[in-house]
């Protein structure tokens, strides 16, 4: 059952306030720590701008949404554990990425990232994102202050 459109708002708002990314390049459903781990949801409605192109006959989600998505939602996770980045953290590397199941529209993505090396100038991060339980993407990356917002 899918919360009612005010609570939706709710927490795109608060979500929002962790990241300055906003639509249609904000990837972020819910985050929660639970056990110093980020678990973290995102569904891909099937009006996502990219399947229009990604493929129109037989559309997927593209691999480097899947990592963006990971890495939005352990931006997330970061500040929620209480570091607060000097600037905006922008990719520095992307390490081990594996594509091990397609998502497709409709689909919920449902991660597990764990913090490697958290700071305010540099985030060190791997993720694993499941779709049903099933391994759809695996990934390590790193992300430094490049610049800042708000």
């Amino acid at each position: 059952m899918s919360p009612a459109p005010a609570q939706r708002d709710a927490v795109q708002n608060d979500i929002e306030s962790y990241l300055p990314h906003r639509k249609p390049f904000l990837f972020v459903d819910t985050v929660d720590i639970v056990d110093g781990e980020i678990l973290a949801t995102r569904t891909y409605p099937e009006d996502e701008f990219f399947f229009a192109g990604h493929f129109p006959e037989y559309p997927v989600v593209p691999g480097v949404i899947l990592v963006e998505t990971m890495a939005q939602c352990g931006g997330v996770g970061v500040k929620k554990m209480g570091i607060n980045p000097a600037g905006t953290f922008m990719f520095a590397k992307i390490r081990d990425a594996r594509f091990r199941r397609q998502v497709r529209p409709g689909e919920k993505l449902t991660m597990k990232i764990r913090n490697i090396k958290a700071s305010a100038n540099i985030i060190h991060q791997r993720g694993e994102g499941y779709v049903g339980g099933e391994l759809a993407v695996e990934a390590e990356w790193i992300a430094i202050v490049g610049g800042s917002y708000g």
